[in-house]
């Protein structure tokens, strides 16, 4: 049955662009109509561009939890035509997790209830990830004898290193919310309840902080997991020189001599 309302919501609130996954009735489970609205969402975020009105992305999920996987329906309707669907709708989750590598802003997963599968991949691929108690993490691929995407393969052992990735991979265990963040694998526990109010505020503060820093910073370090010394280093003094021409260099260093806050505009 095809879906009567929008698989995936982008909208804005200040200088905080919200991307909703909205297929809460079948929580959030990604088909293709999903991964293809996920990917525009994402490229509408990036085709703004550096100095645009996004300063920070929140990725979260309608419903009663965040993303629980592939739809595995879809896989079962015609079982011969299941590695096409499964490319189709990899391909678009894939260009997304693309762009969202290579935008300016930070990029800020907000989960509950079920984060399996892509998911998890999608937790994992954001640079920062608040959760609720009640958020439930597993791999869930091995269950139905898959391998993982979204990322995952990438990302999670970088999370919690190679011997516990091969466990979660491979066991695809239920891990709860407080053992996630104990692995790594998010930054911040709240309250179910309180979930939407911290990511705010959370957001929020990355809003109002130095964005051009921050995409050198978030750059910087997704780079470094295969650059070399060499390049590090090289790649440190071209950012650290661009950052020293902005205007949010200038205000930091002068807030920092006044000892008061800085105001920091984006630019």
């Amino acid at each position: 049955m095809t879906d009567t309302v929008p698989p995936v919501l982008l909208s804005r609130e200040g200088a905080v662009s919200w991307i909703r996954l909205n297929r809460p009735t079948v929580l959030n489970a990604l088909d293709e109509g999903m991964a293809a609205a996920f990917r525009d969402a994402c490229r509408s975020v990036a085709e703004e561009g550096p100095g645009g009105p996004t300063r920070v992305l929140v990725i979260a999920g309608n419903g009663r939890g965040f993303l629980a996987g592939g739809d595995v329906s879809r896989f079962n309707d015609d079982p011969a035509a299941a590695p096409e669907v499964v490319t189709t709708i990899i391909d678009s989750l894939h260009e997304a997790l693309r762009i969202l590598d290579k935008l300016d802003v930070p990029v800020l997963a907000s989960v509950h209830g079920p984060v399996a599968g892509a998911g998890m991949s999608l937790a994992c691929a954001a640079d920062l990830c608040i959760a609720a108690d009640d958020a439930k993490f597993t791999t869930a691929y091995a269950r139905i004898g898959a391998t993982p995407d979204g990322s995952g393969t990438y990302n999670l052992p970088r999370l919690v290193g190679l011997r516990r990735a091969m466990e979660l991979a491979m066991l695809a265990d239920i891990v709860g919310a407080d053992e996630a963040l104990r692995l790594g694998i998010v930054n911040k526990v709240v309250p179910a309840a309180a979930l939407a109010e911290e990511t705010r505020a959370l957001a929020e503060r990355l809003a109002a902080g130095p964005t051009v820093s921050y995409a050198g910073i978030r750059h910087l370090l997704r780079q470094s997991w295969t650059a070399s010394l060499d390049q590090q280093l090289d790649a440190e003094r071209a950012r650290f020189r661009a950052t020293a021409g902005t205007e949010d260099f200038r205000e930091g260093i002068a807030a920092f001599l006044a000892k008061r806050k800085p105001v920091f505009r984006g630019r």
